[in-house]
């Protein structure tokens, strides 16, 4: 049984591909998946609940998908905001790929996938989307957090989905707590929350 988690650098299962059509920004598309990234077979419910109730994207600046898999967050912020630029940020570099393999095959010029270290110091979000790896532990995922949340462009939000009995509730207090972030629980839908984080620009 392979060891991997989808959280690992670089997946030491077999990288089997695999063509999948998966409905995002409200068409059928045909998309690349793989083994030793998460969901490999497709969509994911948490991803899917967050997709479903997050309002349009900014229009134009750089949008952050965080921890993007094989994409579909930051695939369906490039669809439905063509004048952004959209950073698809894994530690996954098979993940990476794909990314960057479907964002070709969809003809998207405006997604960059990349490591963590590899987004500009000086680069600042008009939104963030996504569906956090909780499962890398609360020392971890509290890290990430707290490194990439403060980079949201004043009044921007952050949308996070997270599965009720993996923490939601305590993770939005945490943001509350740590972050001095107002945290609002805007849908809950098939056992996921949908929070958003961020200050309402004033």
């Amino acid at each position: 049984m392979s060891t991997d988690h989808y959280f690992t650098a670089q997946p030491a299962s077999d990288d089997e591909r695999r063509v999948r059509t998966v409905r995002l920004a409200g068409r059928e598309l045909e998309v690349e998946v793989a083994s030793g990234v998460f969901s490999p077979g497709g969509v994911d419910k948490g991803t899917a609940v967050l997709l479903d109730h997050v309002p349009a994207p900014p229009a134009a600046g750089h949008l952050l998908d965080l921890g993007c898999g094989w994409g579909p967050i930051a695939l369906t912020l490039a669809l439905e905001a063509p004048g952004t630029t959209v950073w698809a940020v894994d530690v996954n570099e098979r993940a990476l790929d794909l990314v960057r393999r479907n964002a070709d095959r969809l003809g998207l010029g405006n997604v960059r996938a990349v490591l963590p270290d590899d987004v500009p110091a000086d680069v600042r979000f008009a939104a963030c989307w996504s569906n956090p790896p909780i499962r890398v532990g609360k020392e971890v995922l509290h890290g990430l957090l707290t490194h990439w949340l403060p980079r949201l462009e004043p009044g921007a939000a952050a949308w996070l989905v997270v599965q009720k009995n993996l923490g939601s509730d305590s993770l939005a207090r945490w943001v509350i707590e740590t972050l001095d972030l107002p945290v609002e629980r805007t849908a809950s839908s098939k056992g996921f929350r949908v929070l958003r984080v961020g200050r309402v620009r004033g």
